[in-house]
């Protein structure tokens, strides 16, 4: 039984670059923007309407945290279904405008830290297609209760 919270302000910074690279302030996505925190057995469903500024418009991004484990789902434009354990490898879906295809996530760190007031949550994980490094990124999502 999900027990809906309030409306919140998130701020999301993404960054993704190469494994031989740094990653470089440059490759810095940053969004803010309103979303929903709602409490559900055993943890969060945090959900956002992504934009023309993450190249996902359309598109509802939805992270459920349930302790270390964070599940990223996306329906609209683009749809895709991502989970997070640290120090595990999942395989998981991607559709885009070429067809689907199946990606393999391996979270290096997973730290998250919500309550019904807010808080955090980070990911640094590492993306695969076809057994292939294909590049390592990092998720910072910030979340904050609305001002009464």
């Amino acid at each position: 039984m999900a027990d809906t919270i309030n409306n919140v302000i998130i701020s999301i910074q993404g960054c993704q670059w190469d494994q031989s690279d740094l990653p470089d302030p440059q490759d810095l996505v940053e969004l803010i923007t309103p979303g929903r925190l709602t409490r559900v057995s055993g943890g969060y469903l945090l959900t956002y309407q992504e934009s023309e500024l993450t190249g996902l418009e359309g598109t509802v991004t939805t992270l459920h945290v349930e302790g270390s484990r964070v599940t990223l789902s996306r329906m609209g434009e683009v749809c895709s279904h991502m989970i997070f354990e640290q120090g595990r490898r999942h395989l998981s879906y991607y559709e885009a405008d070429d067809g689907p295809f199946t990606v393999g996530v391996s979270a290096r760190r997973v730290k998250s830290a919500l309550t019904d007031q807010g808080g955090s949550i980070e990911v640094d994980y590492q993306v695969e297609i076809d057994q292939s490094l294909s590049g390592c990124n990092a998720l910072k999502v910030s979340v904050s209760a609305l001002p009464s």
